[in-house]
């Protein structure tokens, strides 16, 4: 398996150089402390913690896989405890946790980093703490303060770990038919009877309590999603001096058996009358619990990225190492008995598309946390509001796209190393199974896609979608006529001026008949993900070349920048066209074939 190297390079340029991370943090209330210096030792211990504790265990960990015990207590491969109680002695649970429930106060964008980092290094160890983000946001959003003065240090610290139990065994994501019941006691606490699945890191033996974030209905509960609520329901229960005690009533029933992310626990939860804690208002619990799902949704496209960047430095690795053939221009290497495969097109072009999906997906990425930083931290209501109307719109877009390439990549780093790339000691194929799940949980790209046209486009007057093509648009109007970039950013201009037109076609034909907008749903989101990611790569190709025109010790660095967003602006963005044409195409060849023409018999 090739080694992991945090793309410390990358980070540091899309961070300092595109998206002025450095002025952003000295004008960020709270952030006094996120200086240069104290970001730059930040982001190189944590690479130090990825590449030496975290990488080394992905391979042994997905060989090794989780195991249950017959009293329902789960085991993780081995190393990945010993990792996680660095980690914690380390303090990075609590970087960007605020000092008041004893975290360190820092931004989120700078947690985010250092979350890149540790999912590529181990994406199955990553979920472990990556979960307890959710459980600390909605605890914190929605808690009452006696709830958040037990379970947020505990949580911050890493001593207790979070999760999310949402789906059970026949409803998936449709919510409003969920049957976990709580049933309210005297004290004032609920008992928790059902069952759910899927839930990652939902039992192990890494921290001290696992606390589980649960979706049940009260007994006089409407129906639908209009009758579920929250609960907090510990694994074991807090005591008087808020240290895990007593056991409660909730068991893991069965380990999934899975296609990849074997070092994470997937679990069947059985509640079997558990003691719970009502979060936020009775039959409000999917708004509260819409807290936790944002956070999960940012932390999968977070995976599609992770995918990416290890395919591409695995593909890379190898491409420049194996020898095959001769390039169809005459040998590059005649002192060799073949050319590296670097050399040929198609070779390049897959080395390529996993690059430009990586840093233009990381640019994404880092963008939608700097939002996030001013959502949750300025003291301008104006730059909230537009913060978080950029984030409405960018956060399906983020889950839905990201993965989906993430998925992409890992399946063109595999392709690179040919026949090798099946075999497990390369890694190539474990990356392509543990990025398959990506697009399927936190939602569906089905689902995400109808998010973000039905609700969050359509649903608020195309009003979100302003927020981030105005960015766009003044972005085109400043830069149209710099040499360096003019063609980029004018088939830019003219691609987000049809993605405006395309959304008030598809909302006038939904107006019709709904399924119009369902039809054309994914092939939205895949648009407007290749939109997105065209102008960041043509504000890194406007950076490059500003770079490069002033002088500079880095040359391959900048100029792999510049190919690279031509590369994207030639061979990747006219897929839009494609995905244009099926939302044209309409419902008909989906909706009018009846159920029983699938079929092949008579």
């Amino acid at each position: 398996m090739p080694d992991y190297k945090a793309p410390l390079r990358d980070i540091r340029f899309v961070r300092d150089e595109l998206l002025g991370y450095e002025d952003h943090y000295a004008n960020l209330p709270g952030a006094e402390d996120a200086t240069p210096d104290m970001v730059k030792a930040i982001l190189e211990e944590g690479a130090k913690f990825a590449e030496q504790v975290l990488a080394p265990l992905n391979l042994s960990g997905d060989q090794e896989g989780c195991t249950r015990t017959d009293d329902g207590e789960v085991r993780t491969p081995k190393g990945f405890k010993e990792a996680y109680q660095q980690y914690v002695e380390g303090g990075w649970p609590g970087l960007s946790q605020s000092p008041e429930h004893g975290g360190q106060g820092l931004p989120e964008s700078l947690g985010l980093s250092i979350g890149e980092m540790i999912g590529q290094a181990n994406w199955s160890w990553s979920m472990y703490q990556g979960l307890s983000q959710g459980a600390k946001r909605t605890i914190n959003a929605h808690g009452t303060e006696v709830q958040q003065q037990v379970y947020l240090p505990k949580l911050v610290s890493g001593e207790w770990t979070g999760t999310m139990c949402l789906t059970e065994p026949h409803c998936g994501s449709d919510l409003g038919m969920l049957r976990t019941k709580a049933e309210p006691q005297a004290d004032g606490s609920y008992r928790i009877s059902g069952t759910k699945i899927f839930i990652s890191s939902g039992e192990h033996d890494m921290a001290e309590n696992i606390v589980h974030i649960v979706l049940a209905r009260l007994p006089d509960a409407p129906a639908g999603t209009k009758g579920i609520s929250l609960f907090i329901v510990p694994k074991f229960l807090p005591d008087a001096n808020g240290e895990a005690g007593e056991r409660n009533a909730l068991v893991c029933g069965a380990l999934e058996h899975k296609m990849g992310i074997h070092g994470n626990a997937t679990c069947v939860m059985n509640f079997d009358s558990a003691t719970g804690f009502l979060i936020g208002p009775p039959n409000k619990g999917l708004n509260c619990m819409f807290t936790f799902m944002n956070v999960a949704r940012i932390g999968t496209a977070m995976q599609g990225l992770a995918h990416a960047e290890r395919a591409f430095q695995g593909a890379m690795s190898y491409a420049r190492e194996r020898l095959q053939m001769r390039s169809l221009s005459g040998p590059k290497h005649p002192e060799k008995p073949a050319d590296p495969i670097i050399v040929h097109p198609d070779v390049r072009r897959m080395l390529l598309t996993t690059k430009a999906f990586a840093e233009g997906g990381r640019a994404l990425m880092y963008f939608c946390s700097k939002q996030s930083d001013i959502a949750s931290r300025s003291n301008d209501e104006a730059q909230r509001q537009e913060a978080e109307s950029l984030l409405a719109l960018l956060t399906p877009i983020a889950k839905g796209f990201l993965t989906e390439t993430g998925f992409e990549a890992a399946y063109l780093g595999m392709q690179v190393y040919g026949g090798h790339g099946y075999i497990a000691e390369w890694g190539m194929e474990q990356n392509l199974r543990d990025a398959r799940i990506s697009t399927l949980y936190e939602g569906t790209t089905g689902i995400q896609a109808l998010d973000l046209i039905g609700r969050k486009v359509l649903g608020s007057q195309g009003e979100t979608l302003k927020a981030f093509t105005r960015i766009v648009h003044r972005f085109c109007k400043a830069n149209a006529e710099n040499e360096a970039v003019a063609d980029l950013v004018k088939q830019l201009a003219t691609l987000n001026k049809e993605w405006g037109e395309v959304t008030m076609k598809l909302g006038m034909a939904g107006m019709q008949n709904p399924e119009e907008v369902g039809a054309a749903a994914v092939d939205y989101l895949m648009y407007a993900g290749y939109v997105t990611l065209a102008y960041f790569w043509a504000d890194s190709a406007r950076v490059a070349a500003e770079k490069l025109a002033a002088g500079t010790s880095e040359e391959n660095f900048y100029r792999g920048k510049l190919h690279t967003a031509k590369f994207y602006f030639q061979r990747i963005l006219p897929r839009t066209r494609s995905h244009l044409a099926a939302m044209e195409a309409g419902r008909g060849s989906l909706m009018d074939i009846e159920e029983g023409e699938f079929l092949a018999e008579g």
